[in-house]
């Protein structure tokens, strides 16, 4: 096991949450996800994957810019050494220049499609580690078939299969100490942990580390904070939770006017307000009259930083 999650440490505090959640963009997205706060810009970039749009948000000023895609945009992490994003589209890893003007027409340009035999499958989740490799997952589109896998592509061009066998992938986040790699199959609620080898960008060793109650949603996307634990929205369950990393031990719970809660990341000048992404995808009718804000973008803050998202290194 892990030393992350053996040595005898005592509980992480709960948090301090100022206050409920806001709706700071009723965007009405399909599938929100992907947020993204750039520190060089001081603004969040966040994704709507099956409409698809890619959206920037200023929060000093309340500037709004938003970019349409013409497939699938699914995740994204900010580029070290020019403009722009490192991004998943529907077949794997691009890149796109955020200096073209917003709107319709948005022309990424594709760096690899590691799974072209897997046609029935899409990207979804995904970031940088701390040595600017970007780690991204692939997913069965009708979230049935355990066709997905997960990647890491490198700044020279590798790209590297890690693991497979996955109906819906979600994440990654690390630990504290970087030793450990979290990472989710959400269809059968179970988020995993990994040995993590920073120097060498492999993982080994994956175990279950939780599963949400039933009757909880499903394990979404995630992120951690300067302290090191884990905050996980719940696909279905209304809400983020706040975990210890090495217990599981629910700390703190976000509740949100939407079932359907995908993603969050710290962001902000202080990197205390955590950004959090909704869905109305998969929702009826009636529970879209009963929750309007769904698919909106949600801020709130935290008595405790967050950590600045690693950027591609390339």
């Amino acid at each position: 096991m892990n030393r992350q999650e053996t040595s005898p440490l005592p509980p992480l505090p709960v948090p301090v949450v100022e206050g409920a959640p806001e709706c700071i963009w009723a965007a009405g997205a399909n599938l929100g996800e992907g947020t993204l706060w750039s520190q060089r810009e001081q603004a969040l970039y966040w994704i709507d994957i099956l409409t698809p749009r890619l959206f920037w948000f200023r929060p000093a000023d309340g500037a709004r810019r938003a970019w349409q895609f013409d497939e699938e945009i699914t995740a994204i992490s900010e580029r070290a050494t020019a403009p722009g994003l490192v991004l998943t589209l529907r077949r794997g890893f691009a890149l796109f220049d955020t200096t073209q003007l917003p709107g319709a027409g948005a022309k990424p340009r594709y760096l690899h499609q590691p799974e072209s035999e897997r046609t029935g499958n899409r990207f979804n989740d995904g970031k940088c580690d701390s040595h600017g490799r970007f780690w991204g997952g692939s997913m069965d589109f009708d979230c049935k078939a355990p066709t997905g896998a997960l990647y890491r592509y490198d700044a020279d061009g590798r790209c590297t299969r890690h693991d497979d066998g996955f109906e819906v992938t979600n994440g990654p986040t690390w630990s504290a100490d970087g030793r450990t790699m979290y990472f989710n199959n959400t269809v059968l609620n179970n988020l995993y942990a990994y040995d993590f080898d920073a120097e060498t960008g492999t993982v080994s060793n994956r175990r279950v580390w939780h599963r949400f109650p039933k009757g909880d949603g499903l394990p979404d996307g995630m992120t951690t904070d300067a302290a090191g634990r884990l905050w996980i929205a719940h696909w279905g369950g209304s809400c983020v939770t706040c975990h210890d990393p090495v217990s599981a031990a629910e700390l703190y719970r976000i509740v949100l006017p939407a079932s359907h809660v995908t993603n969050c990341a710290f962001g902000g000048a202080d990197m205390r307000t955590l950004y959090i992404t909704t869905a109305r995808n998969g929702l009826t009718a009636e529970q879209q009259e009963a929750e309007p804000l769904a698919g909106g973008l949600f801020a709130v803050r935290i008595g405790s930083p967050g950590v600045p998202a690693a950027l591609f290194a390339g």
